[in-house]
């Protein structure tokens, strides 16, 4: 079961035995209000939709409905509570409410009982920071918002040209795409984080921002957005420094080095995290799902690395973003552990893995890397390849 720290989080049951849970819900003395058609159903909804989701085998870690079909719980701090109708709900006087008699107002929303956090401990509740992965959603949209401004701005091209269903390269360089000619020659160092918010089509696309909304914002809810923000970022930087090292000759785009990053990130949280006591009830179910997690992470990244290697994509960028995700992730977590002598070695070599590949892989970029000298005019280098090529968004050079 999974909830925020936020009041009126969602939640995710993390087994299959929710009896105990059962138990409370349907069994409590309860006010006419509580025994609407409507609530009955909600609730018994999400223990159908658990079960069905757990015997299907592609379903891995905790996931989160809806407010409008998942039943609440309150950890009792505030004495009365908003309704979606704007109505304040008043408890008892020990702060654990019954509920009100009051049918006009709460029928729609009322819950059968409050819990404790000892109660919601023990019915396996796994505890997020926050409701929603707001980074997560606010990149993917405007990542949206640019591809089509770049379709409309500098027309699609045909499908011989760009297979993704997008814009002409030309256009990808104008707006921001990866060039080491032009980061190492024009000084344009912006161009190791723009390229995040490009992508080569539609079909590009949707395949980051599938991830993006789906696990890595998952990741987001757990960490908070500061840590999720710190972590894409540094692992934008980091991929596009290792595109330009080892392919130097090609433009590139598109938030999948991020992305590998976040994976990452979560990968040393896992190992950074592992020399966590497991004494308290909430430390264990974190420790079973990070297990999932870990597991899922590993696969992901094999298969990503694996497909890699195929013709268009940047294997470099989704290699140097997962290494700088993890290595951000060290430092980030390390900070998490309440053992003292865990916490500093994690950080120390965190911050020595990071400095490290960081100085030198910047070296190697600066003194080594000589990209072609064609990469200075897009336009012109596709116009050889292709006769009907062409330039819509290509600024002058000259």
């Amino acid at each position: 079961m999974l909830k925020s720290n936020n009041e009126g989080g969602s939640k995710r049951s993390l087994s299959s035995s929710n009896n105990k849970l059962k138990q409370k819900l349907f069994n409590t003395k309860s006010s006419p209000s509580r025994n609407t058609p409507n609530n009955k159903w909600r609730i018994r909804n999400i223990f159908q939709r658990n079960q069905d989701e757990e015997d299907n085998p592609s379903f891995w870690g905790p996931r989160a409905y809806s407010s409008s079909d998942t039943p609440k719980y309150y950890d009792g701090r505030s004495n009365s509570r908003s309704t979606s109708r704007g109505s304040s709900r008043s408890s008892n006087s020990s702060g654990w409410g019954k509920g009100s008699q009051n049918n006009d107002t709460f029928q729609d929303d009322v819950l059968p009982e409050y819990y404790t956090h000892e109660e919601l401990a023990n019915d396996d509740i796994y505890i997020v920071k926050q409701n929603y992965g707001t980074f997560s959603i606010l990149f993917s949209v405007v990542q949206s918002l640019i591809m089509i401004i770049m379709m409309i701005q500098c027309s699609i091209a045909p499908l011989e040209i760009n297979p993704m269903v997008g814009p002409y390269p030309d256009a990808l360089d104008y707006w921001g795409a990866k060039n080491s000619y032009k980061i190492l020659n024009d000084n344009e160092y912006w161009r190791l984080i723009t390229p995040i918010m490009l992508h080569a089509g539609v079909i590009h696309l949707f395949c980051n921002i599938s991830v993006q909304l789906d696990t890595t914002a998952f990741f987001e809810r757990e960490w908070g957005s500061q840590i999720w923000l710190f972590i894409y970022l540094t692992s934008a930087v980091g991929s596009s420094i290792m595109s330009c090292c080892f392919m130097p000759d090609n433009i590139s785009v598109g938030s999948s080095g991020a992305v590998m990053g976040i994976l990452g990130g979560k990968l040393g949280e896992c190992f950074c995290r592992t020399c966590e006591s497991r004494k308290t009830p909430q430390s264990r179910i974190a420790y079973e799902v990070r297990s999932e997690q870990f597991s899922a992470v590993m696969c992901s990244v094999i298969l990503v690395m694996a497909l890699s290697f195929v013709p268009y994509v940047d294997w470099a960028a989704h290699l140097g973003g997962l290494i700088a995700g993890f290595m951000s992730g060290i430092i980030c977590f390390s900070t998490w552990i309440k053992t003292k002598a865990c916490a500093i070695f994690w950080f120390v070599i965190g911050v020595g893995l990071t400095v490290t590949s960081y100085v030198f892989i910047i070296i190697y970029m600066v003194t080594q890397v000589e990209p072609m000298d064609d990469l200075n005019d897009i336009c012109g280098y596709y116009q050889q390849f292709f006769e009907d090529y062409e330039c819509n968004c290509q600024l002058n050079n000259n």
